[in-house]
């Protein structure tokens, strides 16, 4: 059995990055952890005002726990930093949020953002993940992965340095219903049809990363760092 941590920045990234793998880990005895960093509802405001916006938190509070009851994750944090406002953050503050979290799991592997992705607290969120799993001696992480996140992953301009190139694709045959349906608590976050952050297209693209290497269905991740 191994202790899983995955770091992200809103409710529901966590699922569409890597929900199968989750439940995958799960299945397999491991113990998965899930530390969500922002609170994914203020920035539709023209400014933060979480009075305004009470009932909206509450509902995606429960949201995320039914999410996780169904995936079966050993245990959700979810904390408040502002919604695609972290940039208003202290780096190191996120940082020490993070090593809090990976000194109390102990995790032999992290799941998080890549750090292309256009949504600016996915960027922050994967710098300070690679900051507090830095390789120091008697670090417990040994691999870092990082997920795709779609509506952000896609999105971003093109160039060498943002372009999520997966080189570990993990096969969620068995766990897809689980991802989707976890997917379907978060009612909320996801949008109808032909919306990229939609069942049927997030659907289509673990199929479609399946399909390409001779799966079903697959989650594709970019493996960033490995100590053996």
């Amino acid at each position: 059995m191994s202790n899983i941590l995955v770091v992200a920045a809103h409710p529901d990234d966590e699922v569409l990055g890597c929900g199968g793998t989750i439940a995958k880990h799960i299945n397999q005895g491991d113990e998965v952890h899930v530390l969500i960093l922002a609170e994914g509802i203020t920035s539709r405001d023209t400014k933060r005002d979480r009075s305004n916006s009470k009932e909206e938190l509450s509902e995606l509070g429960i949201a995320a726990h039914k999410a996780h009851k169904i995936m079966g994750t050993s245990s959700l944090k979810l904390l408040d930093y502002a919604d695609n406002r972290m940039d208003s953050v202290d780096l190191l503050d996120i940082v020490k949020t993070v090593e809090e979290e990976v000194k109390e799991k102990k995790p032999k592997i992290v799941y998080t953002h890549h750090h292309g992705d256009l949504n600016i607290d996915h960027q922050i969120t994967h710098q300070a993940v690679m900051t507090a799993c830095r390789p120091y001696p008697d670090q417990s992480v040994k691999k870092i992965y990082c997920f795709e996140v779609p509506s952000s992953t896609e999105w971003q301009s093109p160039s060498v340095d943002t372009v999520f190139i997966p080189n570990t694709f993990v096969d969620i045959s068995v766990t897809l219903s689980l991802k989707l349906d976890a997917l379907r608590a978060y009612e909320s976050e996801m949008r109808p049809w032909p919306h990229v952050r939609s069942i049927k297209a997030v659907e289509n693209l673990v199929c479609w990363h399946g399909a390409s290497m001779g799966m079903e269905a697959a989650e594709a991740f970019v493996l960033v760092r490995e100590l053996i």
